[in-house]
């Protein structure tokens, strides 16, 4: 769980999850501070975070060293009918063919793509 709360900053936002916090805002030139993350930079974060643990996850259960990953993750929501998730994976270690596709395949099966993957529906509690 999550919860978000207002700072006196305009639209600076507060979360956390009882155990760490940081920000989110918007910019300037929508009335904030660029204080902290704006909201569909954190749906980014969740997608680039997510492949990279699962990515070094599945590295280490199989001992293969996948060196330095690095996950980019841009989400394009030009189009009114969907939005796209555009990702790269650098892999800075020695692999083989058949090993680096196998981490880049697995990337896909991280939690967050999976759940990203599914229809959505809202509820107020």
């Amino acid at each position: 769980m999550v919860i978000a709360s207002s700072e006196a900053n305009p639209y600076l936002t507060r979360f956390s999850n009882g155990k760490q916090t940081t920000y989110a805002d918007t910019t300037p030139d929508k009335g904030g501070g660029d204080l902290g993350f704006r909201p569909h930079e954190l749906l980014e974060a969740a997608l680039a975070t997510c492949m990279n643990m699962h990515i070094r996850m599945y590295a280490a259960s199989k001992g293969i060293e996948p060196g330095e990953v690095c996950t980019t993750v841009t989400l394009d929501r030009n189009s009114p009918s969907e939005a796209v998730f555009n990702y790269s994976i650098e892999l800075s270690g020695q692999l083989d063919d058949e090993q680096r596709n196998k981490l880049l395949e697995i990337a896909e099966s991280c939690p967050v793509h999976r759940t990203l993957s599914k229809r959505f529906s809202f509820r107020s509690l």
